[in-house]
């Protein structure tokens, strides 16, 4: 049975509809004169949007910002109505959409949990019996007869996700707030949510960028795309085609300028990096596994003494995954002012599929002292060979190789064996 359904929801919004008194009296005068007014093109936020829930479905919203995703919740959480088409949700839902949403300022954090307790149904006698599993799951056994609005936004969080996931509720909606928290609550709101998954047996709609978790717990998944439902079906797939839409648009915004750190003393510059394939062509897109070189051209303003070269590779995000030097092979090298050609090969390339950054920098001298250091000077596509790309960035970044042995438990190990002779 369908818990939730969504029948071709439109929800608009007029864009900037504060004028100035001098255009309020253009616009009466216009309208008096029988002469047309300029409406404003209203914004849609969801745009002819239908699909349903079943009961126990633990559901993942993804998609970039501005996609959509808020507003549905809050029509499902029934904090706004559609402008057009129909939205029903039977049984009880506990939302947490926004930081500090339905929590009041003036209140205390106690007086917050008996107030929000009664707003989602739950009774005195048991929010009494709950209380200090609430105060002690948001860790605010300190400040909870302090006034929230003293609270951080993490602290406003952690309150309000205990709140909302103490109640014995039918549909659990969970928006991006939970990236408010640190990383050691995030972890521990997700057990939260596998708890509710697993034992409560709640429907569960989850909100996030964070991809893997989408992956790890979700049943299915749904992709937003400007207002639009792009794309509907098991996690994997899905977040394998939002990988792609947000991979080409790092290589877009990376073609239009290049983001991240940029610290140069003015001794030398980088003119020129690029990625090169098997066949030393310059490309954007390899195979997995693909011999690469990365060429960087230099053009040096000063002569260098015992330059050390080094190249990175990191994630959009900025996540640094490895690191090489060209120590100790040329700490005796002397670069002499001019343009110079650095390249870096690797024999394969030894990352999971996905979108990638190159970074490099030069040092120099007995101390090391940087004299050039760039972010995402380039970037390439991995692509996968026979493994679908959500399912290899499951599987983390970084390829194992090795042997595998299977032996009869009554087998010595192949140790033992030479001991015993």
């Amino acid at each position: 049975m369908a818990i939730i359904e969504v029948d071709h929801v439109t929800k608009e919004f007029q864009l900037g509809q504060l004028t100035s008194l001098k255009q309020a009296a253009l616009n009466t005068a216009r309208r008096l004169t029988g002469r047309p007014v300029e409406e404003r093109k209203p914004f849609k936020a969801l745009d002819d949007i239908s699909f349903s829930v079943e009961e126990g479905e633990v559901l993942g919203i993804i998609g970039h910002n501005g996609a959509g995703k808020s507003t549905l919740l809050k029509l499902l959480a029934n904090i706004s109505k559609p402008t057009r088409g129909s939205v029903r949700v039977h049984g009880k839902v506990a939302p947490l959409i926004e930081v500090g949403a339905g929590l009041v300022g003036d209140l205390t954090g106690r007086e917050n949990i008996y107030l929000n307790g009664s707003i989602l149904g739950i009774s005195k006698a048991e929010i009494n019996r709950k209380f200090d599993d609430i105060v002690a799951f948001a860790e605010l056994e300190e400040f909870i007869d302090t006034p929230i609005k003293r609270y951080s936004s993490g602290m406003q969080v952690r309150l309000g996700f205990s709140i909302a996931t103490s109640v014995e509720s039918d549909i659990l909606i969970v928006d991006e707030v939970l990236a408010v928290g640190d990383l050691a609550f995030q972890r521990k709101c997700m057990d939260r949510i596998d708890s509710v998954i697993r034992e409560k047996r709640s429907t569960v709609l989850l909100v996030t960028h964070n991809i893997r978790h989408v992956e790890r717990i979700c049943s299915r998944a749904i992709l937003m795309d400007h207002g639009q439902l792009r794309s509907d079906g098991e996690p994997n797939l899905v977040c394998n085609e939002f990988y792609q839409l947000s991979e080409e648009t790092v290589r877009r915004h990376h073609a239009e300028a290049h983001k991240g750190r940029h610290e140069t003393t003015g001794d030398l510059e980088l003119v020129e990096a690029q990625v090169l394939d098997a066949d030393g062509l310059p490309t954007e897109t390899i195979p997995c596994d693909a011999p690469v070189t990365i060429r960087l051209v230099y053009e040096a303003h000063a002569a260098i003494d015992r330059p050390v070269f080094g190249v990175g590779i990191q994630t959009p995000d900025f996540l640094n995954i490895a690191t090489t030097h060209s120590v100790p092979e040329q700490t005796t090298l002397h670069l002499a002012p001019g343009r110079h050609e650095v390249r870096f090969s690797f024999a394969r390339f030894p990352l999971m599929p996905g979108v990638y950054c190159i970074r490099t920098g030069v040092a120099a001298g007995n101390l090391y002292t940087t004299l050039f250091y760039a972010e995402s000077v380039a970037t390439v596509r991995v692509e996968p060979r026979e493994i679908i790309h959500a399912e290899s960035l499951r599987e983390g970044f970084i390829p194992m190789e090795g042997n595998w042995s299977i032996l009869p438990t009554d087998t010595p190990s192949p140790s033992l064996a030479a001991q015993a002779a």
